[in-house]
């Protein structure tokens, strides 16, 4: 029998709290989801503004965080030609994102999640990103 940590709605929501404040300061209207750690879905927001486009990549992005346990960012790296993971952004029915903005979520180095982040560059998504999670952090007094 295992045991699964999961966010809670309420912990989701603090996630895209803080994904809105740092938006908000950048001036840019993001699409935001969190994700559990099987990668479905728990929390979902379109700031006004927020691309159309983006709200399926704010989601991937979640989920890809969450599932493969790593940074979007890193898969865009390694998912060049020749590289060890080349076509795995073909993977999963397409959702596998390798753009910047997704990122896994843990506490006490357990993985209980992903956010994703959509609208801005793919730096300025994971920025967002980044500062989604130090808001959670602090806010819910959990260690990553």
């Amino acid at each position: 029998m295992l045991t699964i940590n999961r966010l809670s709605l309420a912990d989701a929501r603090v996630l895209i709290e803080g994904a809105t404040e740092k938006s908000l300061a950048m001036g840019i209207p993001m699409c935001m989801a969190v994700c559990d750690e099987a990668g479905h879905l728990i929390h979902f927001e379109r700031m006004d503004g927020g691309k159309i486009s983006s709200i399926s990549i704010a989601v991937d992005k979640a989920f890809t965080g969450a599932v493969a346990r790593k940074g979007t960012h890193v898969y865009n790296q390694l998912c060049q030609p020749g590289q060890p993971t080349f076509g795995i952004h073909i993977t999963n029915g397409g959702h596998f994102s390798v753009i910047g903005g997704g990122l896994p979520i843990t506490v006490n180095g357990e993985v209980v999640g992903g956010v994703g982040i959509s609208s801005g560059t793919a730096i300025e998504d994971l920025e967002v990103a980044e500062a989604a999670l130090a808001y959670f952090y602090s806010k819910t007094g959990y260690s990553a």
